[in-house]
């Protein structure tokens, strides 16, 4: 009978109009992926096969497919907002339970560790080597944001470039003394820490011992440190002594912070008859700091930056691909979950392979077409109208058959 053929169209046509109403209302969902209803006929198979004369027994609705195709990226100044572009996914974690989701609407909670809306943490790799940046990416863990104070770092290096006027008088013969200008030709100073972060002031003091030759001393906090240090400058201007850098003595805070011994690089200086003058100072140390914000690059490297100047890097936020992502599962919330038709997860980080990129300060906007959804729906509309029309006539028919007296 034809009721039964026309009841699947039915069926199939209001399961096309809920995927579509679906889609449209999911259009301004972050990271919301569009299905797609797909269709098969049926046929009653009898025991020698199809007949060549057979009728079909209607459709069925053989599955709902996502469409992972790219959404815009939408930019919203918040660094804590991530992007993804490309086919990866941020891995969340929940108490155990492993989830996947191209929303990126981050935030932080009172633990400091970076969660979604519905509370699970992001999956990051921790840092292996601050010096040198590395991460290990054999292990996954929940990304937590330092909050508390940078430590401080004590100056242990000077890099100094000056130049030095040529033919200045000799004052070898004067006894140096820190306070009396005439006794030295020039000075610089700059400022240096300690290991506690505290600040001190360190003075670079030059006069010249005849022809080419200077000395060079050194005071921190008003007081000399060590003894002096020769220089010495070829025919055209440049360093001959010392040849490496030189260190004047160390130097006692009266805080109870650890001694300051620090090396002094001269090889920049100069000596020509332009004058006294600086060109760069240069040290590295600096003071403790606070954190000031957050910022996050396109391999997902989430670095802390601190009001002392310094940027901590606090881990590499993990991205996870799958080889078949339409077999995974959705489970609400803007999130799937992996199944065996989906294979095995494939972590990574963005910028390698196929796992994107990763872009701080936007949100990937929904990849549904508002125009496209529309035509859906008077598509769907119509099929069930056909089909309505089909139980209409044969109703009609049947009615005909029974009136047959």
């Amino acid at each position: 009978m034809p009721f039964r053929t026309a009841l699947s169209g039915l069926n199939a046509a209001s399961a096309d109009l809920r995927v579509t109403g679906n889609n449209i209302a999911n259009s301004g969902t972050t990271g919301f992926k569009q299905s797609r209803a797909e269709f098969s006929d049926v046929y009653a198979l009898a025991y020698a096969g199809i007949s060549r004369t057979a009728v079909g027994s209607g459709v069925k609705l053989s599955s709902v497919t996502q469409q992972f195709t790219q959404g815009n990226i939408d930019f919203t100044g918040n660094n804590m907002d991530l992007a993804l572009s490309g086919r990866g996914f941020f891995v969340m974690d929940d108490s155990g339970d492993r989830s996947y989701t191209r929303e990126g609407a981050f935030q932080i909670d009172r633990e400091g560790y970076v969660v979604n809306s519905s509370g699970k943490r992001l999956q990051a790799y921790p840092v292996q080597d601050q010096l040198n940046g590395t991460f290990n990416t054999g292990t996954l863990g929940d990304l937590r944001l330092a909050t508390t104070d940078a430590p401080p770092n004590a100056t242990t290096r000077v890099e100094a470039a000056f130049n030095l006027a040529a033919g200045s008088p000799d004052l070898s013969a004067v006894p140096f003394d820190a306070a009396d200008p005439a006794t030295y030709e020039f000075t610089t100073s700059m400022r240096v820490y300690d290991s506690l972060g505290e600040s001190h002031t360190a003075e670079l003091f030059f006069r010249g011992t005849g022809g080419l030759g200077w000395e060079s001393y050194l005071a921190i906090d008003g007081a000399q440190v060590g003894a002096a240090q020769p220089l010495a400058f070829g025919a055209d201007g440049s360093l001959t002594l010392p040849a490496a850098p030189i260190a004047f003595g160390t130097f006692a805070p009266t805080n109870g912070a650890e001694p300051l011994d620090i090396e002094f690089d001269f090889t920049s200086a100069t000596q020509y008859g332009s004058g006294h003058n600086v060109d760069a100072l240069r040290q590295d140390g600096y003071a403790s700091g606070r954190l000031t914000g957050v910022d996050i690059d396109e391999g997902g490297v989430v670095s802390a930056r601190f009001t002392n100047g310094q940027s901590l890097a606090l881990g590499q936020v993990a991205v996870a691909s799958f080889a078949n992502p339409q077999g995974m599962q959705q489970i609400g919330d803007n999130a799937w979950v992996e199944t065996f038709a989906a294979g095995d997860p494939l972590y990574g980080v963005a910028g390698q392979g196929d796992f994107g990129l990763v872009q701080s300060g936007g949100l990937e906007a929904s990849n549904v077409d508002i125009a496209e959804q529309l035509v859906n729906l008077i598509t769907a509309q119509r099929n069930f109208q056909a089909n309505s029309q089909v139980i209409s006539t044969a109703d009609a028919v049947t009615q005909t058959i029974i009136n047959i007296r």
